[in-house]
């Protein structure tokens, strides 16, 4: 769950974004070629505007501009275009040849809309505005190989003070065109000339990697960006580009994303390296950026909110519950906004799964009481059913369940997959298999619910149900890592057929390389081929990233089987503190005849 809502774009990248649509695409989409046409629009010449163009016009070129517009909202935009067009040539005034090509994007007409804007480029060469219209007109066309002429005028008539955004926006301008290879090459030939320049080197640089990442080039996107980064590694924009890098799992961002956050970095910048690490399966390093923005910027409460949704993860309850007091103090006195009544739901969410870890069921019901966001009311009724499995009440658990409405198709599979979790939580797992496998059936195209069939299959003890389903999966889904994993995990446990365990685990971390569970995996096999050594490397290397418990629990064994006694033990105490009810780590500890 996301406990720290959606990611603010700093302002400086908002403007940029903004700009692109309002420089190139975005006249495009309102105003072109698919737009719906607007009487209104098609008729405006303000009041204003007119008379002061009347008073400059011989009446025979004024009637011909309002015969234009008459035409136009007659239903000819045809006749209307042309009128209008032939005033802007006799004029040459850009006002009326930019009216002429609206005219005709409002009238889907691509071919006449670049008539005009050429026709007003050849009257006015040195207009910013024509050279805009050239540009957005071609690539709505999907005509990016046309581009290049338009692209560098486009780039040389604007103002110095804009270039720089203008050019960190053209990835955006070109990201629809059909030929990715072609546009960077466009892209990339114009900014030439600017990576020279040392107030648009970086800008150039990057919107250069931009290009090669659409155009599937990732290694020499990571190139460009490490080019820029030498330039000034505390840049805004380098760090963005460095987040859509890891974002993307290119190989090596991780270093470039490591020196890019060494310095100041604005708080929402870190908050983004914190959201993409923990969906890298990465929550120490991400913890540890949140704490440098809790610490360096103690006002922004976000950071507060997501820390302590980690550290409860984590085990860490005291100091989950003083980051919750951190993030309320911070909003005290600020006005209720819609994000502040979300963050308030989940505070309410945190503080019930806090009661719950310490065994207070009466006080987690309690906070989940408070909840009042509507989107939240599915993930409370779910959290109820499991605090009821948890207090040994399947019974009311599965009524709580079944009493929940579904009006579609959609929310009963919905239901059916809770309440499949309340019965793997409370260890009915054949009769969780059997409505997972239902609920797979229905959607047999569906790779994540015949996994989960595949995994309740195994807990149910039935693993030729289960390595069936996990063939088929990694058959149909050759991509799908998990299946590898859970098939030579399944193997190692068992401890049969290790050569083929380990040749699925190391595939699954090809897919995924540093996964700590896969890691954890390939530990085992080794553990359980005899290789020690190797197994203590590789759970000393999956621990490190990730205090599961679960990893904490095979480390564990290793240890104490090799003779470390005392380490088995304090990773083992250390897991307890952060989930003393988990049964793998009960059936470990119970094995050895530790107790704490």
């Amino acid at each position: 769950m996301d406990y720290y809502g959606p990611m603010p774009l700093s302002s400086r990248f908002l403007a940029a974004t903004l700009l692109v649509y309002s420089s190139i695409t975005v006249a495009v989409e309102k105003q072109p070629v698919f737009g719906p046409t607007s009487t209104a629009q098609m008729a405006a010449v303000e009041e204003k505007g007119l008379q002061t163009r009347a008073r400059q016009l011989d009446a025979e070129l004024f009637y011909e501009i309002f015969l234009g517009e008459l035409t136009l909202l007659s239903g000819d935009p045809g006749a209307g275009y042309s009128l209008m067009l032939e005033a802007a040539r006799q004029i040459n005034d850009e006002k009326i040849y930019k009216r002429a090509a609206d005219i005709a994007l409002e009238s889907r007409s691509g071919g006449a809309a670049l008539a005009a804007a050429r026709a007003w480029e050849a009257a006015l060469p040195d207009s910013h505005e024509a050279q805009r219209y050239i540009l957005q007109i071609l690539l709505a066309l999907n005509r990016a190989a046309e581009t290049p002429t338009a692209l560098l005028k486009f780039l040389e008539t604007a103002a110095p003070s804009a270039r720089k955004d203008l050019i960190l926006s053209l990835p955006l301008a070109y990201r629809r065109s059909s030929d990715r290879a072609g546009a960077l090459s466009v892209v990339s030939d114009a900014l030439d000339r600017y990576k020279l320049d040392p107030a648009l080197a970086i800008s150039a640089l990057l919107t250069i990697g931009r290009m090669q990442l659409l155009a599937g080039e990732p290694e020499a996107a990571l190139a460009s960006a490490r080019q820029a980064q030498k330039l000034e590694p505390a840049s805004e924009d380098i760090t963005l580009m460095t987040l859509d890098l890891l974002q993307a799992k290119i190989p090596g961002a991780e270093d470039l994303a490591r020196d890019s956050f060494v310095g100041d970095q604005p708080p929402v910048m870190r908050m983004g390296y914190a959201r993409v690490l923990l969906e890298q399966q990465e929550p120490a390093t991400a913890k540890t950026q949140l704490e440098i923005v809790t610490a360096s910027h103690p006002e922004f409460s976000q950071a507060w909110l997501a820390l302590a949704a980690l550290q409860l993860q984590n085990g860490a309850i005291e100091a989950a519950e003083r980051s919750l007091e951190q993030y309320e103090a911070t909003r005290k006195g600020q006005p209720a906004t819609a994000e502040q009544g979300s963050a308030a739901a989940q505070i309410y969410i945190l503080r019930s799964e806090i009661a719950e870890k310490r065994g207070n069921f009466e006080e987690a019901e309690h906070w989940l009481s408070h909840v009042q966001n509507g989107e939240n009311q599915y993930n409370v009724q779910a959290r109820r059913a499991i605090l009821l499995v948890r207090q040994d009440k399947l019974t009311h658990a599965r009524a709580l369940v079944q009493s929940l409405s579904a009006s579609t198709a959609e929310e009963q599979s919905r239901k059916t997959a809770l309440e499949v979790q309340v019965l793997r939580e409370a260890g009915e797992f054949k009769k969780a298999y059997a409505m997972q496998d239902e609920l797979a059936r229905k959607t047999p195209e569906n790779t994540d619910l015949r996994y989960d069939q595949a995994i309740l299959a195994e807990k149910a003890q039935d693993h030729t149900n289960m390595e069936r389903i996990l063939r088929d999966i990694i058959a149909s889904d050759p991509d799908y890592h998990h299946a590898y994993n859970a098939l030579g995990y399944s193997l190692a446990e068992r401890g049969i057929r290790l050569q083929e365990a380990r040749q699925l685990i190391e595939t699954a971390l090809r897919m995924a390389p540093g996964d700590p569970f896969i890691t954890d995996s390939l530990a085992w096999v080794e553990y359980r081929g005899g290789n020690f050594p190797r197994a203590l490397e590789l759970f000393a290397e999956a621990y490190a990233k990730r205090k599961d418990v679960e990893i904490a629990a095979h480390y564990g064994e290793v240890l104490w089987v090799s003779g470390d006694r005392d380490r088995a033990r304090a990773i083992w105490n250390e897991a307890q503190r952060t989930q003393a009810d988990n049964k793998t780590l009960r059936k470990t500890l119970k094995r050895f005849g530790v107790t704490f």
